[in-house]
C-alpha cells in the first residue's frame, strides 16, 4: 500500500503556560516574583511527538480539536512553521491548555483545564479514515476524542502506538489505549508493580512492546517475553526542563522501530532524544535532529563500557 505519510498523530493539541518557581512542591506564599518572565506557548503531547518525529525525517501528520482562539492560533503557527501538516477540528470549548510549573532543577508539576472538552466532542469518522487510508502508523494520544477513533484507526491496518503517561494500571479510561496499540509506553510514576502493568498489556492486548519510562532510571522494555532495562543517557548539556521528554523518548523509540530496529536499540534512540529534551527549557522547541541522535548512538556504543542496555531476569525489574 501506497502510503503519503509515515506517521499519523491523533490528539494532544494544545498550549502551555511555562512558570519557573524556586521549587517544588511550591511553599504557601501570598505572591511570589517569577523571573525569568512567564511565557505562553503550543506545544503538548501530541504536539511534541508530532515536532520531534519531523525532526527524525519522518512524514508526520497531526490531526487534532482546537478552538478558534489565540490558542488555536499559536498550536496553527506552530506547525506551519515547522512544515508540520495539521487538519484541525474545530474544539468549541476553546483550544486545550496548561500551566506547567518548573523548578530550578527541571521538574514540572502541570495543572490541567478540564474544563475545554466535552463528551460529545468527536474527530470526524471520514477525516480520521481518509488520513489513515495514506498512512503507515498511528500515534494515538490519550485524550477523548482520541478513543473514539481507535476503531477507524484499526480498520486501516495501520500499526497503532499510545502513551498512557502516568497511568496507574487500575483507572479503566486508558485501557482501550492500552489494548488497542501495538507498542505501549507508559510511565513508572504511579505503578506499585511496573512489571505486572507491562505484562498485563501484552496478555490482553495487541502490544508486542511495552515501554516503561522511569526518569533518571531509565526505562524498561518488554519484548519477545523478557524485561531489559536500558539506563538513561547523560545530558548533553545541563537539564533545565524535564517538560517533553517523555514525548521526544516516544519518537526518539518511534524512529527506530519503524526502521524495524530491536526494541533494545530503539530505546536508547528514545533515551538520547529524551535526555536531549531535558536540556531545552519548557519556552522552546527544539528537538534533536536525526543525524545529532544518530552520532549520539555511535558515540555511546563505540566504547563496550559505555553500551547501555543489560537484560534482566524475568519478573525481576532492578
Amino acid at each position: 500500500m501506497s502510503t503519503d505519510i509515515d506517521v499519523l498523530v491523533l490528539g494532544g493539541a494544545g498550549v502551555d503556560t511555562i512558570v519557573y518557581v524556586p521549587e517544588l512542591p511550591l511553599p504557601f506564599a501570598d505572591s511570589y516574583m517569577i523571573r525569568p518572565g512567564i511565557e505562553t506557548r503550543a506545544g503538548q503531547t501530541g504536539d511534541f511527538v508530532a515536532l520531534g518525529l519531523s525532526a527524525l525525517g519522518l512524514r508526520t501528520h497531526h490531526l487534532d480539536m482546537i478552538g478558534d482562539d489565540h490558542e488555536g492560533d499559536l498550536i496553527r503557527e506552530l506547525h506551519r512553521t515547522r512544515g508540520i501538516p495539521f487538519t484541525e477540528v474545530a474544539l468549541h470549548g476553546g483550544t486545550k491548555r496548561a500551566v506547567n510549573l518548573v523548578s530550578p532543577d527541571g521538574r514540572r508539576l502541570s495543572l490541567y483545564d478540564a474544563g475545554r472538552s466535552r463528551e460529545e466532542d468527536r474527530l470526524p469518522d471520514a477525516t480520521v479514515r481518509s488520513l489513515a487510508a495514506v498512512s503507515r502508523h498511528a500515534h494515538v494520544c490519550i485524550t477523548q476524542p482520541c478513543a473514539f477513533a481507535l476503531p477507524a484507526v484499526r480498520d486501516a491496518g495501520l500499526t497503532l502506538s499510545t502513551d498512557l503517561h502516568n497511568w496507574d494500571g487500575i483507572n479503566p479510561y486508558h485501557e482501550p489505549f492500552a489494548y488497542q496499540a501495538d507498542l505501549v509506553f507508559l510511565s513508572t510514576t504511579a505503578l506499585a508493580d511496573p512489571e505486572r502493568t507491562m505484562r498485563r498489556i501484552t496478555e490482553r492486548g495487541r502490544a508486542d512492546v511495552v515501554v516503561a519510562t522511569a526518569g533518571a532510571d531509565g526505562a524498561y522494555v518488554l519484548a519477545d517475553d523478557a524485561v531489559t532495562h536500558v539506563p538513561a543517557v547523560t545530558p548533553p548539556a545541563p537539564v533545565v526542563d524535564t517538560n517533553g521528554a517523555g514525548d521526544a523518548f516516544a519518537s526518539g523509540f518511534l524512529s527506530g522501530w519503524l526502521a524495524g530496529e530491536p526494541a533494545q536499540r530503539c530505546a536508547l534512540y528514545g533515551a538520547v532524544a529524551g535526555a536531549h529534551a531535558c536540556t531545552v527549557p519548557s519556552t522552546r522547541t527544539d528537538p534533536i535532529s536525526r543525524d545529532e541522535l544518530l552520532a549520539r548512538v555511535a558515540e555511546l556504543t563505540s566504547t563496550p563500557s559505555t553500551r547501555p542496555a543489560h537484560v534482566d531476569a524475568v519478573g525481576a525489574l532492578v
